[in-house]
């Protein structure tokens, strides 16, 4: 039997060949939770990869939504709902829904050469309130943006948007793992980001044009916003949505955001008496290389972690972490009782409270 040659387009998975640069486009992981309320203030909130934006005094719920576009093979969408509106946003003022991404993802938009190379950004997005909206694409490395406009026609109704850029002869993405790209959808603006004319094209970043015409999307209680969908790639045309498999898609989130105990019975693993008295340690492999040297975020409530030996539990509320790095970390917990010095112990979470998480994020 003959074998055919593999063709130009190189190996794919699942008919996939990574063409999105927006990782969690089909918003399908949500490992710090599917939803939470009463958010205030700027960080991921929700949705892996995901990050809010927050200059104006709105308290928002965000969730991992059911409500997606009718036969497109979306199962979930970013959703965001105005518990507190701010219907008068001062002159600094804004909201905005962002994803960063590193430089050594994006080398192949040849930005800051003669061959840039132009992209598509397409979305299904669905609001309460009509109008004109926002999407800024912007070049962290040299202070450059580029902003586009589009409209919600009918509220609450799910429409798919399609945008071009054009490709940037100036400025080169540096070829590491900080941030270089900042894709933002806005959501609200005061007029320090409204009182100049859009840059519709390539430019310095220009505070007062990055946002001109933009709605006020969460003045009222109440008020939603929802997106699904979200793919920007190489091309001056949007094609359909890339699907990749969960393990995939779970695994790339993992490079940013790593959850090792969150509630109840989730167990670590081993610990051993470490100095015989009431600290203990054990490494931990990270399930996937991060992007740097991950911050440990620990919760820190009475009881939260227990460590069992020999049949007796003790309890630490918190836990710290030392020698941090892409591949692993030692955790370490000091505990209301001791054991023997080199006891071996095993620890679990002890209460709906309890969190160990590793944070990489741009």
């Amino acid at each position: 039997m003959a074998f055919s040659t593999i063709p130009t387009a190189g190996l794919s998975t699942g008919g996939a060949n990574f063409r999105n640069l927006i990782i969690n486009g089909d918003m399908s992981l949500a490992q710090r939770g599917t939803s939470k309320t009463g958010e205030t203030g700027t960080g991921y909130k929700s949705l892996d990869r995901w990050r809010f934006q927050a200059g104006s005094d709105i308290t928002s719920t965000f969730s991992q939504s059911t409500d997606v576009p009718s036969g497109q093979g979306f199962a979930y969408s970013f959703k965001q709902e105005a518990t507190t509106g701010d219907a008068d946003l001062s002159t600094d003022q804004y909201n905005a829904v962002v994803q960063r991404i590193e430089g050594q993802m994006l080398q192949q938009l040849k930005k800051g050469t003669s061959n840039a190379e132009s992209t598509t950004l397409s979305f299904w997005v669905k609001a309460s309130v009509t109008g004109t909206y926002i999407v800024n694409i912007t070049d962290d490395d040299n202070s450059r943006v580029i902003a586009k406009s589009y409209t919600i026609n009918s509220a609450n109704t799910w429409e798919k948007k399609t945008i071009t850029f054009d490709g940037d002869t100036t400025g080169t993405l540096d070829n590491d793992n900080a941030r270089s790209i900042t894709v933002s959808f806005w959501q609200g603006a005061g007029t320090d980001y409204t009182s100049g004319t859009l840059q519709t094209t390539w430019g310095s970043n220009v505070t007062a044009n990055l946002a001109v015409g933009q709605v006020n999307a969460f003045a009222s209680n109440n008020n939603t916003w929802q997106i699904t969908g979200v793919q920007w790639e190489v091309g001056t045309s949007a094609s359909d949505f890339e699907f990749l498999p969960y393990d995939v898609n779970l695994q790339r989130c993992m490079r940013y955001y790593q959850v090792l105990i969150n509630g109840d019975d989730q167990s670590f693993e081993n610990f051993t008496s470490y100095n015989g008295a009431s600290i203990y340690c054990s490494h931990r492999f990270n399930v996937t290389e991060m992007r740097t040297a991950p911050t440990g975020i620990t919760s820190n409530n009475t009881n939260d972690f227990a460590f069992y030996s020999e049949s007796n539990a003790h309890f630490a509320p918190t836990l710290t972490f030392s020698n941090t790095y892409e591949k692993g970390s030692w955790i370490y917990c000091t505990m209301t009782t001791s054991v023997t010095q080199g006891s071996a112990l095993f620890g679990k979470g002890n209460a709906s409270t309890a969190l160990c998480a590793f944070d990489a994020e741009l």
